[in-house]
């Protein structure tokens, strides 16, 4: 049996890397930090005393919380008032009822970070990237990532309706809420009506191909359970294709015993953080299985736990990454309950992942760097097409059915019907390193960092875009609402010029004092004006 060693480490242990601690803290660690509160508790005293109305003084904490917690900029840090503390607890372990997806905030609008395989938001087909602007009507700009939750989770059978902007166009999605219960560990087929998931996707050669869609308590046990069938442990495995596309991250001491299995000693990853001494988990060369090549399939949805074991394996070059550039989560949350808190919730971010190089996998505002990226000559990236053209394969496959037709004995027969060109290019690749002991690079030689820069400026330019469509859709409903108000018309407003003028593809001059042109430029849009109202402009005559 290959070891399946957990990493302990408190702080590390959840979804997402998330831990839940028993906290401790004393009022007496707090120091001179008195002097914080005391204006803090003036505005508190004047408002709830002389303010207009009566104030709701939980109203007035919360904002307090909430205020210091969002000024961190940490999507990962999260006040948990008591009410909601229960399903927060749920959705740590993966057990909660709704629509099962990673989601964050991103540019203001609640943003899917994966859907979890096998859920209702799976099958609906929601892919990462796609952005909720509404939940049953209501927008999500500007509402926090717990907000949402609490409307997309729910009592089993009811549903939710969602409105999904993707590359710019908007559609309506009915997903019924169910409770969800991830199964990690899968293959690329499911045979007969039990359901059993194949994993010997080329026989001759004995590769098998394992995905794992998040890192669940006992996963690692899984894996080395699938392996063993195979002979792993007797030499008898021809290759491994770790599939972690799409795999949100979850326990990092899973993710250490999987690494654990295939290297025999150095650092597998190391913590630390400002109020942490730095722990590090080292391989171990009792219970290391025999060696076999392996593949690991990654993309811009591989997360967390994820990025350790790919960045493990590939920096100790015990494994080929195929895909592209991971996300780049490499913080750490601990979960603390408020001493005082009444139950209450802290999730903090207190450390972050390094790999064995010592590189951090965080991904900033100014990094350059991030996550992790394939191996050269194995970056393949896929269209928008072709990843919705595979997950909907996968939905498919994912079904337990009595009657399951075709020949799926034939590795090109697999890799055509599942249509996904990474999986064929791992399969290639792991097949060349087999038959000739040299791993064929069967994708590019891999994104550089201009071109990676590129790509998240066109990242910001749509963010940028989308944001000006929704102002232009709040200037429509006011204009809407004003029709209605009868002195909305004799409001002062600032006017450059009249609003039924269309100027798109007319010319802007600028002159300095003297009335010389300083420069002619062309007016490729309509609303132009919107732009000078906030500029230190006047009519000039």
């Amino acid at each position: 049996m290959p070891k399946v060693r957990v990493f302990v480490q408190v702080a590390l242990v959840a979804i997402l890397g998330v831990a839940v601690l028993g906290s401790t803290l004393r009022i007496a660690q707090m120091g001179g930090d008195y002097e914080f509160f005391d204006p803090l508790i003036d505005v508190k005293h004047i408002l709830t005393t002389r303010y207009v109305e009566e104030v709701n003084a939980a109203a007035l904490q919360r904002a307090a919380i909430d205020g210091m917690v969002e000024s961190l900029n940490d999507p990962f840090t999260v006040f948990v008032p008591p009410p909601d503390v229960r399903e927060f607890e749920k959705a740590l372990t993966g057990e909660y009822v709704g629509i099962g997806a990673q989601v964050l905030v991103r540019d203001g609008w609640l943003t899917i970070v994966t859907p979890l395989e096998g859920s209702p938001a799976f099958r609906a087909g929601l892919m990462p990237d796609d952005r909720i602007v509404e939940i049953n009507g209501e927008s999500t700009f500007g509402k926090t990532a717990q907000d949402s939750v609490d409307v997309l989770t729910g009592q089993p059978g009811t549903s939710v309706e969602l409105t999904v902007e993707r590359a710019g166009e908007r559609f309506g999605v009915t997903i019924v809420r169910e409770q969800i219960k991830t199964l990690p560990v899968k293959g690329f087929h499911r045979r007969g009506a039990e359901g059993e998931w194949q994993h010997l996707i080329d026989a001759d050669r004995g590769v098998i191909y394992v995905w794992l869609t998040q890192f669940n308590p006992g996963c690692a046990r899984t894996v080395g359970e699938v392996l063993l069938r195979h002979g792993a442990d007797r030499g008898e495995l021809g290759g491994l294709i770790l599939d972690l596309r799409w795999n949100p991250g979850g326990v990092l001491g899973e993710a250490i015993a999987l690494a654990d299995m295939f290297l025999s000693d150095g650092v597998i990853v190391s913590t630390r953080g400002r109020a942490h001494p730095e722990e590090v988990a080292n391989a171990r060369t009792q219970g290391t299985l025999p060696d076999f090549p392996i593949i690991v399939l990654l993309n811009e949805a591989s997360a967390s736990a994820s990025e350790v074991l790919a960045g493990a394996l590939q920096e100790h070059g015990r494994a080929v990454v195929l895909g592209t550039r991971s996300v780049g989560k490499g913080s750490v949350q601990s979960v603390i309950t408020l001493p005082n808190g009444k139950g209450a919730q802290l999730k903090i971010t207190e450390q972050g992942y390094y790999l064995p190089s010592g590189r951090s996998l965080q991904r900033t505002d100014t990094s350059v760097e991030w996550g992790v990226d394939p191996t050269p000559g194995f970056y393949l990236p896929l269209t928008t097409e072709q990843a919705s053209e595979l997950l909907r394969v996968r939905r498919e496959e994912d079904l337990i059915r009595a009657n399951n037709e075709g020949d799926w004995s034939d590795p090109a027969s697999i890799v055509e019907r599942l249509r996904d060109p990474q999986l064929a290019a791992a399969l290639r690749a792991v097949q060349a390193r087999i038959d000739t002991g040299e791993w064929e690079q069967t994708g590019r030689p891999g994104p550089e960092r201009e071109a990676i820069a590129l790509d998240e400026l066109r990242r910001a330019e749509r963010t940028r875009d989308l944001m000006l469509r929704e102002i232009g859709r709040l200037e429509r409903r006011i204009a809407a609402i004003e029709t209605g108000v009868p002195d909305a018309a004799g409001r002062a407003q600032r006017d450059l010029w009249d609003d039924a003028l269309d100027l798109a593809g007319g010319t802007l001059e600028v002159l300095d004092p003297d009335g010389n042109r300083v420069v002619r430029l062309r007016i490729t849009a309509d609303d132009l004006e919107r732009w000078l109202l906030d500029a230190p402009l006047e009519p000039a005559e």
